[in-house]
């Protein structure tokens, strides 16, 4: 094997910054087998000083002031190097800089060899999901404990790969672990959809995949928590907004208590999992909205105080949308609950892997109430079982800014609060998250903060650039320079799962998830003549939409 030549000299050290000077431009064409030049933005370098030795990452080249013998005698050729770890003589690995090397140290070629032996570190418990776009025979390896106990973010703009690089990473995470436990929330049908003949089509095998209907599912109303409850029911702008919600809390208690005498519990909470009458609800305050005393000469104390109450209540509860949530068919007992628990983590003999929730049949205004439930369901039952450190479970919500978003002055900041719950507390009962966003100043600042872990995809929104380069640290902010620049399926890689950051190109999936860009030059040359526009209307008056 040929000995690598310095290619470059230090001029400049800064505390996370390097500059150095390259010694002959005209003899950077040196290429691995990826055809990148090791002195090309997005390569690695090795800076040699003594026994030291630094890996960094090539940020940007640049002209400098005269002062040295060049093929351009006016300027002087640098680059900018991030310095990302140190390097041992058997090409072990330390993440941060200790050590700073002095002027003039050499900078050397990083080989193909060297980088395998970082990320080396992972090989007996690897999550393989891509390789380095400069050098394509380098695998990347994440330490999958890493990357999912300590939450996920996954962001990127519309079509820059996000639902393919999800897809590939839950295949390889269920091929290499065959034990796990993953709630895909799927809002769009990209994951799990059906074709023209109506069969179930998946990004799934069948053998790992449970695919469940949100309707289907029934998290019925009475599993909400008081909070989501009033969120659920109570228009905040309404003058006896205070009446409402101190009403619905002793209605609801009291309910809770006359359904479940049966079960001995000593206590029964306004927050307790167990069924109440919905009906019955709506007859206390249509009583008390209405009482009248000394035969209807006189009004009772609550008289017209829950006329926007009732029509609210009444509305929700008349919407065939809701059904599945205000009126289910199976969970009509607090008995229920375990059956819904079993289906909902997958404990139904099968041994499925990955359960998808279809959420495309939701209705957006209750959109967030139902997410936050079963993010809530997933928290609670590892809260409560006592072998949750052998039973973790990982959540991914994708679409998460629909559902999680940012600011405290929405309308559904009680059921946020839930996700974010999980984002603080989850760890520690082995609840794992993955945030998917294509806006990511958009999705709450909670969640984003406790993820420990960042693939972005392609971002060319400045706003959410800056967001974005806000969040990840300090010394890794530059980084973030080379959003707009990522391809297809090209993620930048941030955080405790990886040994160093880095810019990987995912392995495509098999089988493919629905997300390709529809084909409109196709479809506009030689597409259908008409379409069933009847049915297109009924289907709207039924608030059913098909799943193709």
């Amino acid at each position: 094997m040929e000995e690598l030549k310095a290619i470059a000299r230090i001029s400049a050290v800064g505390g996370s910054e390097f500059t150095a000077v390259l010694r002959d431009p005209g003899s950077d064409v040196h290429r691995n087998s990826g055809g990148i030049s090791p002195g090309h933005p997005g390569s690695y370098l090795s800076v040699v000083d003594g026994d030291l030795r630094v890996l960094a990452r090539v940020h940007r080249i640049f002209e400098g002031e005269a002062g040295t013998a060049t093929t351009n005698p006016g300027k002087r050729r640098c680059l900018s190097l991030l310095p990302l770890g140190e390097m041992d003589a058997q090409g072990g690995f330390q993440r941060g800089v200790t050590r700073y090397p002095g002027f003039n140290a050499e900078v050397y070629p990083v080989t193909a060899q060297e980088m395998a032996l970082i990320f080396g570190t992972h090989d007996a418990t690897a999550l393989t999901l891509g390789n380095l776009p400069a050098m394509p025979e380098v695998a990347v390896y994440l330490d999958p404990t890493r990357l999912f106990s300590r939450h996920l973010a996954v962001l990127g703009q519309s079509g820059a790969g996000k639902t393919w690089g999800v897809t590939s990473m839950i295949q390889k995470t269920v091929a290499l672990l065959p034990k796990s436990h993953i709630v895909l929330l799927d809002l769009h049908g990209e994951y799990c959809w059906r074709d023209q003949t109506a069969t179930l089509q998946s990004a799934f095998p069948e053998t790992m995949l449970r695919y469940i209907d949100a309707t289907d599912l029934e998290i019925p109303y009475w599993l909400l928590s008081f909070a989501e409850l009033v969120d659920l029911f109570v228009d905040r702008s309404d003058p006896n907004v205070s009446t409402q919600i101190a009403f619905l809390r002793e209605t609801v208690q009291q309910l809770k208590q006359e359904a479940n005498k049966d079960l001995g519990l000593a206590n029964i909470s306004i927050d307790s999992p167990v069924y109440f009458s919905l009906a019955k609800l709506y007859l206390y305050f249509k009583e008390a909205n209405s009482k009248m005393y000394d035969f209807g000469k006189r009004e009772g104390p609550l008289f017209g105080q829950f006329d926007e109450f009732l029509i609210r209540l009444q509305s929700r509860m008349n919407d065939v949308r809701y059904r599945f949530l205000l009126k289910p068919q199976r969970r009509q007992d607090s008995a229920s609950l375990v059956d819904l628990l079993r289906d909902f983590v997958g404990l139904d003999g099968q041994g499925k892997q990955v359960t998808v929730i279809d959420l495309s049949s939701v209705p957006h205004d209750v959109l967030p109430t139902v997410t936050a439930q079963i993010g809530r369901l997933a928290f609670e039952f590892n809260y409560w079982n006592p072998r949750y450190r052998e039973f973790p479970l990982l959540l991914v919500c994708e679409e998460a800014h629909a559902y999680i978003p940012r600011g405290e002055r929405t309308q559904y900041s009680n059921t946020r609060r839930s996700m974010e719950r999980i984002a603080k507390e989850g760890r520690k009962y082995g609840v794992a998250l993955v945030v998917i966003s294509q806006r990511p100043h958009e999705l709450s600042e909670t969640v984003l903060s406790q993820c420990a872990n960042y693939f972005c995809f392609r971002i060319t929104n400045p706003e959410d650039q800056e967001y974005v380069r806000a969040l990840v640290p300090e010394g890794e902010r530059n980084l973030a320079d080379t959003l707009s620049s990522l391809g297809r399926g090209e993620a930048l890689t941030l955080g405790e799962a990886v040994p160093i950051p880095l810019r990987f190109l995912f392995l495509p999936p098999d089988p493919t998830p629905n997300s390709a860009d529809i084909d409109f030059t196709t479809h506009w040359q030689g597409g259908p003549d008409d379409v069933d526009v009847a049915g297109i209307v009924d289907q709207w008056r039924r608030q059913q939409r098909l799943k193709h």
